[in-house]
């Protein structure tokens, strides 16, 4: 006896494959499929600093959340006082150790940002000195005594006449123009 299923399969989805075939010729490809839900398949993109009907205040940039940090920055918990730069000094530490590597990263960062105004042995003779007093020498004994969190707090928030450079120079480069520092006042080697 002879089996006809697979005649009978074949046979009973002909009529699927014209209609699906049918289907595709008459469907206009250049508009998508069916999309749900709806609502998130078109959704109006508003260009930042326009007004926007359903955010809050109208603004189409909102506000970050408080208390975050944008990615790769870390708080900072001192303001620009002297008492806080001492409690900056017993507080932070130097990550880095004195390596050949760190020391030559530490060279490149002091190079770019430090060297104009405190030269390029640290003696505060720098190609701006004519337009500014001189900054402080690194070599004097009021520098050799700041610990290495002070330096770090005088680079971030600024000291004097000197600018805070937290905004240009990143954590660890100022980290490792410290250590640079410590190298041309004497007190690490690699």
């Amino acid at each position: 006896m002879r089996s006809y299923a697979g005649w009978w399969c074949a046979i009973a989805l002909l009529p699927v494959t014209v209609l699906g075939g049918m289907w595709l010729l008459r469907r206009d490809l250049t508009r998508p499929n069916w999309t749900l839900p709806t609502q998130m398949a078109v959704s109006p993109a508003y260009k930042s600093q326009t007004a926007s009907p359903i955010l809050p205040n109208g603004m189409a940039m909102q506000p970050p959340a408080p208390g975050t940090l944008p990615r790769g920055k870390a708080r900072f918990y001192y303001s620009a006082t002297e008492a806080d730069r001492k409690r900056a000094g017993s507080e932070l530490a130097n990550p880095f150790p004195p390596t050949e590597e760190n020391l030559a990263q530490g060279r490149l960062v002091y190079e770019t940002f430090c060297l104009v105004c405190h030269g390029p042995s640290g003696a505060g003779d720098g190609p701006l000195i004519p337009r500014f007093p001189n900054p402080p020498n690194f070599r004097s004994p009021e520098s050799v005594a700041l610990s290495d969190g002070e330096m770090f707090h005088i680079i971030t928030l600024g000291r004097n006449k000197m600018a805070g450079y937290a905004s240009q120079v990143p954590r660890e480069d100022r980290w490792w123009a410290i250590l640079y520092i410590r190298y041309l006042q004497g007190k690490v080697s690699p």
